[in-house]
């Protein structure tokens, strides 16, 4: 009766991994022998296992990655393109995120940018770390739908507080005065405080001209690209290879 009324408590508490891994133990004689305090360990290493995956599809789902598949193991290091693996793996790591650091792709199309970015955010979401997905011509949209209807500031808040924020294809689409303003709005609630990830088809140094008001770029690029690492990617696209390559290629936007 009271392990019935043990276990049900566990439940109550939302004890769930507990309550399992206490369930398993009556069922094997040989965990009823161990001593309490390792019992009782191996009930919160069930517990907080359970918790940490529940927490990371949580982060993955919110994420919203473009290529949801995509993680550090599957990353293609044959395909010619100057892609540095010990550096990758030190991305991987994410310190570079606990550090506030950011991080810049840039390369020709079909080169894997959008994926590597992706992969380095599952890697974060994995590490408990917070990651939101964005195309920068959409977001910029979002943003100025957002100011029209009062919820920029929410909608900014949310952007503030992610430990990772992923820009892809950054300099596909022109941007009018406004939507230059409110990407100024996201870099400056971010810089020092939070990682980014940009990524794009542009060189780095082409990336003032793009902006075009040289004040406002200038406030921009001192931002994203002080304490920042960068991948610069060459070579065909990634598209052409055969689809033997690497599950990498499979789905490959960029």
């Amino acid at each position: 009766m009271l392990i019935n009324q043990t276990i049900d408590a566990m439940h109550r508490l939302k004890l769930l991994g507990m309550a399992d891994a206490y369930h398993r133990q009556l069922e094997q004689p040989a965990a009823l022998e161990l001593p309490f305090d390792e019992r009782f360990a191996l009930l919160l290493d069930h517990e907080e296992t359970l918790r940490d995956g529940k927490r990371q599809t949580r982060l993955l789902r919110l994420a919203r990655l473009r290529h949801s598949s995509a993680c550090p193991e599957d990353i293609d290091y044959r395909h010619p393109r100057g892609l540095d693996r010990r550096l990758v793996t030190a991305l991987a790591a994410c310190d570079f995120i606990r550090r506030r650091q950011n991080l810049h792709i840039t390369g020709p199309t079909g080169t894997g940018k959008s994926w590597i970015s992706c992969a380095i955010g599952h890697a974060a979401c994995r590490q408990g770390l917070s990651v939101r997905y964005e195309r920068a011509a959409r977001l910029v949209e979002s943003l100025r739908l957002a100011r029209g209807d009062g919820s920029l500031g929410k909608k900014l808040l949310a952007l503030a507080k992610t430990d990772l924020l992923i820009l892809d294809d950054f300099g596909l689409k022109p941007l009018a005065g406004p939507e230059k303003h409110d990407l100024l709005e996201v870099i400056e609630d971010r810089h020092g405080l939070r990682s980014t990830i940009i990524t794009s088809q542009l060189p780095v140094k082409l990336w003032h001209g793009y902006l075009g008001e040289p004040t406002l770029a200038d406030a921009i690029l001192d931002r994203v690209l002080n304490n920042s690492h960068r991948i610069e990617l060459a070579g065909e696209s990634l598209r052409r290879s055969t689809p033997s390559l690497d599950n990498e290629t499979e789905g490959y936007d960029k």
